[in-house]
């Protein structure tokens, strides 16, 4: 099983033996989610999609092999079989440390923070969910992630006010946030580059992983 964040994600997640489960930035409704898919029998849990990065050395599209989340003093390690498996399978990723987060981290000064206090790779709102589910249930847990945003890049308002819980892109709300604040477009053009060379990567990480990304 596959926790993402969206829809986008879903979509390049899922294949044989892989079904998705949306966060969409709803944590209550992604641990519900995740709890009745373990009841229908999951074999293990895996984080995918893309990330906000912590480390200034990584840039768009860095793969990530996470070695655990953490979520305050809270951490989830990743099973380490399956991390080997993916990382044999992804030549030149990166295993590191992932750190969750409620809400978006949207600027550079918080991502600077973040990754001064925990040391971690990269930041997303659905892996220490996953973790902390698996290890409720026992199950192994692996982390597969992309770059999107760098450490050194803050998210304008408008990327931000697009986003559904159901995993989707409100457009109408992005477009109109941009014609609110025309200066935001600009970070969006930069943005939209970044989210081209991960989600490409995305895909790309995804096939080349191959039986390894289903526990297999």
């Amino acid at each position: 099983m596959a926790v993402v964040g969206l829809v986008r994600e879903a979509r390049i997640a899922e294949g044989e033996g892989v079904h998705a489960v949306i966060g969409g930035g709803d944590e209550t409704g992604l641990s519900d989610a995740l709890r009745r898919a373990v009841r229908q029998g999951a074999a293990g849990i895996i984080s995918f999609g893309i990330v906000g990065g912590l480390d200034p050395a990584l840039k768009s599209g860095s793969c990530i092999v996470g070695s655990a989340v953490s979520l305050g003093r809270e951490r989830w390690r990743t099973d380490l079989a399956w991390s080997k498996r993916l990382l044999a399978a992804l030549p030149r990723a990166q295993f590191g440390e992932v750190t969750g987060i409620d809400h978006p981290a949207a600027t550079v000064e918080h991502k600077r923070l973040l990754h001064s206090m925990t040391g971690a790779a990269a930041v997303d709102m659905e892996s220490h969910v996953a973790g902390r589910i698996a290890a409720e249930a026992d199950l192994p847990f692996a982390i597969l992630r992309v770059i999107c945003d760098p450490a050194g890049r803050s998210l304008p308002p408008a990327a931000l006010a697009g986003m559904r819980r159901d995993g989707t892109t409100n457009i109408g709300a992005v477009l109109g946030a941009v014609l609110a604040r025309p200066s935001q477009l600009f970070a969006m053009i930069g943005l939209a580059g970044d989210a081209r060379v991960a989600f490409s990567e995305l895909k790309r990480r995804r096939t080349s992983a191959g039986a390894s990304f289903a526990l297999a």
